[in-house]
C-alpha cells in the first residue's frame, strides 16, 4: 500500500479493507502479588523472543582513487592536429559523437560526485571532526565529558554511500554474510571504501562499527573494506519499506502507522525468553538471582556478554525490516548507566549491592541502534527496570515487592530514578539521535492497583517537567514520551495533562493474563468471518475487546499504541509466569498446557487460527509493537517452549503475516464496527501550536511528593531521601575506528543541554537506609535522611 495524504489508516468507513472496534472492559492486569516472593519469579506482563529470518544487505559501489575523471580528460586534442582539417563539427557524426562523449562526462563526474560529496551530507550536518562535535556541546558536572574522537586517516579515500536492498548481499563485523531479503522496497545504507597504499592490517571491529575486508589484498594496493558510511555513521537515508518515511522524513503521527515488535530479552533478560541462561543458573529467578549466581562462578561478565553479543545479531534486525514492520521496541535496564554498590542495609545488617553487570551492556546498545538506522527503523526506547522495582515483576530487575513510589524507600528510589531518565533523555535528545529514537517509554509497566492512580500520575507529571527541561517544547525537540496506562486500560486517563506537548498513551493488552484458563480452540471457524476462515471465538474476541478501546482514545487522550501484545491466547509456555511457577501440565489458570507449548504439533489450521487472531489484534489495535521478536530454546528440549510470543517463529512457520498490512480490514470482516479514528490529532498533541501550554488546573492534584503507600501521612516529611550532589553519569557515544577512514560527523558527547548541570543523587553520609529493594516493612531511619535545605 502506498502511503497517500488521503489514506486515513483509521477510517473503518472509508473503505470496508479498513477497520477497526468498539469497548471492551480493558483485561486485567497480571496476578497481583501478595507479597515478598523470594524463591519464584513472577512475570507480570510475559514477553516472547522468536527466532529469526535471515535477511539485509546491499552491494558495493566502489571508486578506487584516481578513477574519477575530470573534464579535461574528455577535452578536444591538440589544436595544432586540428589546424589542417576541416573542422569536425560541420560533420554530422561529430554531433553523434559529441553526444556519446557528453554522456560518458554526466556518468563519469556528476555520479561519483554525487555519492562522494552530496549524498554523505545531504542528511546529517557534518562537521569537520568528530571531537569537535564533542566539544561543542559542553557538560559540566559530567563524569565522561566528551565523547571519543574518531581516528584521523593515514591515506587519501573515496568513500560512496551505497543504498542495498532486497537480495543485496551483506556482511557481518564477524565475517559471515546473509543475504538482505525485503519485497516492500525498503533499503539499508553502507557505503564502500577503497583505501590505496600499502597493505593494511584488519579494522578494529567495534561494536558500533562493522568493517570487514570483503575485496581483494594485494601487495601494490587494495584493502577494499564495506562499511557503513564510514564518514557520517549517522546518515538516516534508510527507508524499512515503501509506506514508511526515510529516517530523514517526517513521521506523522496518526498517518504513519507503527507496525514494531520488541527486542525483549536482549538488555533485560526475562526467564521464558532466555530459558537457557535460568536453567544453567539453578535458583535463579530474576537478573538479580541470575547475576549473584553467576557472579559467584566467576561469570557474569563472560556469560553476559555472548549473550549481548549473540541473542540479537545484526541479521535479525535485517529480518524485521524485511518483515514489513517499521518500529522496534527496545527494553534497556537502568544498570546500562551504573548500579550502586550500596542500596541500604537487610534485615541482619548487612550492606546490599546490586549485583548487576553495569555499563557494559551499553557499547552492545549503540550497536543495536546502529542497526536500526542502518535498516531504517524507528526506535521507542523502554526505560524497563527501575530501582526499587516498580512492580514486582522479574522483568523489572527483581521479582517480590514494589518499593519504588512505595513504603520507605519509595521517594528515594523514584529521585534515583528521575536521574536515569534524565540521563538518557540528555543523549537521545542529540541531533545525531532524535531523528531515530522518537519515543522515550520512561517507565514500563508501574503496577497502579498497587501504587495509587494519584502516586503514579504525579510521578509522570515530575517526570514530564525533568524532559521537557531539558529539551524544550515542539516538534523536533526531544522525543515523544510514552507514559503507560498502569494496567487500568487507556480510558482513565483521557485529558491527563492536557495541552502538554508530545505526550503518548502505552497500553499493554493481553489476553493470557486475564485470570481464564482461555483453551478454547482457535483452529475451528472464526465467528463473523466468511464461514471459510478459522480462529473461533479469538479474532472478534480482539476486534471487540480492543478496537473501540484504542481509537477512544487517541480522541480523548492523544497519541496511543499498544507497546505490547502478542498471540498468548493463554498463559501456556515455559517460564511465561515465572520460573518455579509452571508444571509440567498446569499454567497458572489450568491444565492442557504442553501442546500450546510445542508447536511441532500445531496442524495448519491451528496456525490459520493463530494468524486470523494476530491480523485481527493488529487491525484492532493500530498502532503496535507485538511481544516479542525471538524466544530462545530450553536447554533440555533445544526447541523454544513458548511459541505464541514469538514473532520470529510464528514467521517461519506461517502463524504469523509475512506482511502486516494484510491486516488491514479484518475487524470489519470478522464482523466488528467501531467508531473510526479520522487520523487527526490536535496540533498540540504532536508538538505543534499550543504544545506545552498546560492548564494550571491540570495539574492542582499532582503534588510532589505524593502521599505513597505503605507510609502513615505523619511519616512522609520523615522519609529518607538521597542527596544532589553527586556526580552525573553521561553515556558516551560510539567510537568509530578504521584506518583510512575519519568519521566527519558530529557524534555528541551525551548531553544535549548544556545548561543542565544539576549534580546527581547520592546517598546522605550517615543515613542508615534500609534495603531499597525490601523495605516494605523497615523502619524508617530516626533521622540524618533528609537533604540539606
Amino acid at each position: 500500500m502506498s502511503r497517500s495524504s488521503q489514506y486515513n489508516p483509521f477510517d473503518q468507513a472509508a473503505s470496508p479493507e479498513h477497520f477497526s472496534t468498539p469497548n471492551s472492559p480493558f483485561l486485567d492486569p497480571p496476578r497481583p502479588l501478595s507479597g515478598p516472593i523470594p524463591d519464584r519469579s513472577l512475570a507480570g506482563t510475559p514477553r516472547d523472543d522468536a527466532l529469526m529470518l535471515p535477511n539485509s544487505g546491499s552491494t558495493d559501489a566502489v571508486l578506487p582513487e584516481g578513477d574519477i575523471p575530470s573534464k579535461e580528460s574528455y577535452g578536444a586534442a591538440d589544436s595544432a592536429a586540428y589546424a589542417a582539417r576541416r573542422p569536425f563539427f560541420k560533420r554530422a557524426w561529430f554531433w553523434l559523437l559529441a553526444a556519446v562523449a557528453l554522456a560518458v562526462v554526466v556518468v563519469a563526474v556528476v555520479v561519483p560526485v554525487y555519492f562522494t560529496v552530496i549524498k554523505p551530507n545531504q542528511h546529517n550536518k557534518v562537521s569537520s571532526g568528530a571531537s569537535s562535535g564533542a566539544a561543542a556541546n559542553g557538560n559540566s558536572g559530567s563524569s565522561n565529558g566528551n565523547g571519543a574522537s574518531s581516528t584521523a586517516p593515514s591515506k587519501p579515500v573515496q568513500t560512496a554511500v551505497t543504498t542495498g536492498g532486497d537480495g543485496s548481499t551483506v556482511t557481518m563485523e564477524d565475517g559471515t554474510t546473509f543475504v538482505y531479503k525485503n519485497q516492500f522496497g525498503g533499503f539499508c545504507e553502507y557505503s564502500s571504501t577503497a583505501l590505496r597504499g600499502e597493505h593494511e592490517s584488519e579494522p578494529d571491529i567495534r561494536p558500533w562499527r562493522q568493517s570487514k575486508a570483503i575485496g581483494l589484498k594485494s601487495e601494490t594496493a587494495s584493502l577494499v573494506e564495506r562499511v557503513d558510511d564510514p564518514e557520517n555513521p549517522f546518515d538516516n537515508s534508510a527507508r524499512a519499506n515503501s509506506w514508511t518515511p526515510a529516517l530523514n522524513e517526517t513521521w506523522t503521527w496518526g498517518q504513519d502507522r507503527i507496525f514494531g515488535v520488541n527486542i525483549g530479552g536482549l538488555f533485560v533478560l526475562e526467564p521464558f525468553i532466555v530459558p537457557a541462561l535460568y536453567e544453567a543458573n539453578p535458583g535463579s529467578v530474576d537478573e538479580w538471582t541470575l547475576s549473584t549466581l553467576l557472579a559467584q562462578k566467576g561469570q557474569l561478565e563472560s556469560a553476559m556478554e555472548d549473550h549481548y553479543n549473540t541473542f540479537i545479531t545484526e541479521q535479525d534486525i535485517a529480518e524485521i525490516a524485511g518483515a514489513g514492520l517499521n518500529w522496534i521496541r527496545l527494553q534497556i535496564p537502568f544498570w546500562a548507566v551504573d548500579a550502586w554498590a550500596d542500596v541500604g542495609v537487610d534485615g541482619n545488617g548487612n550492606k546490599v549491592a546490586e549485583p548487576f553487570l553495569a555499563q557494559v551492556c551499553w557499547k552492545y546498545i549503540l550497536r543495536l541502534l546502529g542497526w536500526a538506522r542502518k535498516y531504517g527503523l524507528r526506535v521507542n526506547l523502554d526505560l524497563h527496570t527501575i530501582p526499587g522495582s516498580q512492580n514486582g515483576f522479574n522483568h523489572s530487575g527483581k521479582s517480590g515487592s514494589i518499593n519504588w513510589m512505595n513504603g520507605p524507600m519509595g521517594l528515594a528510589n523514584a529521585e534515583r530514578s528521575l536521574d536515569y531518565q534524565r540521563i538518557i533523555t540528555e543523549f537521545i535528545s542529540q541531533p545525531e539521535w532524535k531523528d531515530l529514537i522518537l519515543i522515550f517509554s520512561v517507565i514500563n509497566e508501574p503496577f497502579m492497583a498497587k501504587l495509587g492512580r494519584p502516586v503514579v500520575e504525579s510521578f509522570y507529571w515530575k517526570a514530564y517537567q525533568m524532559v521537557r527541561g531539558i529539551t524544550g517544547t515542539g516538534a523536533g525537540n526531544g522525543p515523544m514520551i510514552a507514559f503507560h496506562d498502569g494496567f487500568s486500560g487507556p480510558g482513565g486517563w483521557a485529558g491527563f495533562l492536557a495541552g502538554s506537548d508530545r505526550v503518548a498513551l502505552d497500553t499493554h493488552p493481553y489476553f493470557a493474563f486475564n485470570g481464564k484458563p482461555n483453551r478454547e480452540p482457535i483452529n475451528i471457524t472464526a465467528i463473523g468471518g466468511d464461514g471459510q476462515e478459522l480462529g473461533g471465538q479469538w479474532p472478534q474476541d480482539a476486534c471487540t475487546s480492543w478496537a473501540g478501546m484504542m481509537n477512544d482514545s487517541r480522541t480523548a487522550f492523544g497519541v496511543t499504541f499498544a507497546g505490547e501484545f502478542s498471540n498468548a491466547i493463554n498463559d501456556c509456555g515455559l517460564y511465561v509466569n515465572g520460573v518455579n511457577d509452571d508444571s509440567a501440565d498446569v499454567a497458572a489458570y489450568g491444565p492442557g498446557c504442553p501442546y500450546w507449548e510445542d508447536a511441532s504439533q500445531w496442524s495448519d489450521e491451528q496456525k490459520q487460527g493463530l494468524l486470523n487472531f494476530a491480523l485481527a489484534s493488529m487491525d484492532a489495535l493500530g498502532d503496535w509493537f507485538f511481544w516479542t521478536w525471538k524466544i530462545g530454546p530450553s536447554s533440555t528440549t533445544n526447541s523454544v517452549r513458548a511459541p505464541l510470543w514469538s514473532y520470529q517463529l510464528g514467521l517461519q512457520n506461517g502463524w504469523m503475516p509475512t506482511d502486516p498490512r494484510q491486516a488491514s480490514g479484518k475487524c470489519a470482516h470478522f464482523g466488528t464496527q467501531a467508531a473510526p479514528f479520522d487520523g487527526q490529532f490536535q496540533a498540540w498533541q504532536t508538538g505543534g501550536a499550543g504544545a506545552g501550554v498546560i492548564a494550571p488546573g491540570a495539574t492542582a492534584d499532582l503534588a510532589w511528593p505524593p502521599q505513597l503507600n505503605n507510609v502513615q501521612p505523619a511519616d512522609m516529611a520523615r522519609l529518607p531521601q538521597y542527596t544532589p550532589t553527586g556526580t552525573i553519569h553521561t553515556l558516551p557515544p560510539p567510537s568509530f575506528t578504521s584506518p583510512g577512514v575519519t568519521v566527519t560527523a558530529a557524534v555528541g558527547n551525551g548531553w544535549v543541554n548544556a545548561q543542565d548541570t544539576t549534580p546527581a543523587q547520592t546517598p546522605i553520609p550517615g543515613c542508615a537506609y534500609p534495603d531499597a529493594w525490601d523495605a516494605l516493612n523497615a523502619a524508617i531511619p530516626a533521622g540524618g535522611c533528609q537533604p540539606a535545605a
